[in-house]
């Protein structure tokens, strides 16, 4: 007994002529009193019926992992060589500002420089919470939205709205932006 391994519309790579082809037609051949076909053939347009074996279905782009799945960030304290007065009593953690690091060997992330910080330190600070907690946020908006989806009678309204709200923050994240298109001079 055999299934269809590949579709109508398919691009495989056709082993015996070494070249890719589009599936046209998925041939199966039946016996009557059997359930599945007895093997399947495929037609690529190329003057014969290929089986399985000879053909490869197209390797598709690996998927990017996703930055909410293994990403972890996190604040560390970094030293404030240059501070005049390591106990400043506005800082919250005086002698250190904080760098939210977005690498596993606590390389990258975000830092300010030292005189944004002693302008406003805890508004520093609560930047930096801010920042490192927002993979959990995203975690958090993406259970909504699949709640919503998968309880979509049983979700009031008011959450609906929310997962409605979550999935545009969503999209507005993982959006790529393309390539600036170059103005056109008027004529």
């Amino acid at each position: 007994m055999a299934k269809a391994v590949f579709h109508k519309g398919q691009r495989v790579y056709v082993k015996p002529v070494a070249t890719w082809a589009v599936i046209e037609h998925v041939n199966p051949q039946w016996v009557k009193g059997v359930e599945e076909p007895l093997r399947v053939t495929y037609d690529a347009g190329l003057g014969r019926d290929f089986q399985a074996h000879e053909l490869a279905a197209e390797d598709k782009e690996p998927a990017r992992p996703d930055l909410i799945e293994t990403e972890n960030w996190r604040v560390l304290r970094a030293v404030n060589r240059l501070s005049a007065d390591a106990r400043d009593p506005r800082h919250p953690h005086p002698g250190t500002y904080p760098v939210v690091v977005t690498d596993e060997k606590d390389w990258g992330g975000w830092r300010v420089p030292m005189a944004e910080y002693d302008r406003d330190p805890q508004r520093i600070e609560h930047q930096s919470r801010v920042l490192s907690n927002a993979l959990r946020l995203m975690r958090v908006a993406r259970e909504l939205i699949e709640f919503a989806q998968d309880y979509p009678h049983e979700t009031p309204g008011q959450l609906q709205d929310l997962a409605m709200q979550a999935e545009m923050v969503l999209a507005t994240i993982y959006h790529e932006p393309s390539p600036r298109a170059e103005p056109i001079a008027a004529e």
